[in-house]
């Protein structure tokens, strides 16, 4: 049964389209926050971590994705959509003001790391990229405030490569170690998930009011 579950993860995520759905995911996802592009990176890194293993890439006469290219991929539509949603906030003014206003999900988040990402510059970008909906509020924040882009493309591409390393990352290891089953899936995607709560705490952490002297 558990062969049976394994082969039918390899065969969700494995195939030459697996690069196009991930790239499509995430490059929308800024925009969507809700859309699973962590979940369908990791799961396609399982996969394919676990056919190389078994030395049978996406089982007799299949197809599993390079895990290089399938790295390039995430961080390349990561950086992509960051300069879409920068692009938008940029010619958006108060439209996206409303629209933003009528996401709940993203309202909340702009508000809590709003301040905190403009103190802490471009570390936090990349933080933001692990926590729920931190991408969205950094690439679109940093247009409607009117960043140059030449400030804001340098901690988006390290941001990009951050997350889409991690991510390959979890699911090469978890493919090796527990195969292309739905264990071997959720334990790298609750990893990421971890990562994000993590990234979310250290984000919307207060401030450490300086010592005065005493």
């Amino acid at each position: 049964m558990l062969d049976s579950a394994g082969w039918s993860l390899q065969a969700l995520t494995t195939g030459p389209w697996i690069y196009a759905a991930v790239m499509t995911s995430i490059l929308l996802d800024v925009l969507l926050p809700v859309l699973p592009s962590g979940i369908l990176v990791v799961t396609a890194a399982t996969a394919s971590s676990a056919a190389a293993v078994a030395a049978a890439p996406g089982a007799a006469g299949g197809y599993a994705p390079a895990l290089l290219p399938l790295l390039l991929c995430a961080a390349t539509a990561s950086v992509l959509g960051d300069l879409l949603a920068y692009r938008l906030a940029r010619g958006g003014g108060t439209r996206l003001a409303r629209a933003v206003a009528r996401s709940r999900r993203l309202a909340t988040a702009q508000e809590r790391l709003g301040e905190t990402l403009a103190r802490g510059g471009g570390l936090l970008v990349v933080l933001a990229r692990f926590a729920p909906a931190g991408r969205s509020v950094v690439s679109l924040g940093a247009g409607a405030t009117g960043r140059r882009l030449q400030d804001f493309l340098p901690w988006s591409a390290l941001a990009a490569a951050a997350w889409a390393t991690y991510s390959v990352g979890l699911g090469w290891l978890s493919g090796r170690w527990l195969g292309a089953t739905w264990l071997g899936a959720c334990v790298p995607v609750l990893a990421l998930f971890l990562a994000g709560g993590v990234a979310a705490y250290v984000i919307r952490r207060p401030a450490t009011a300086p010592a005065t002297a005493g």
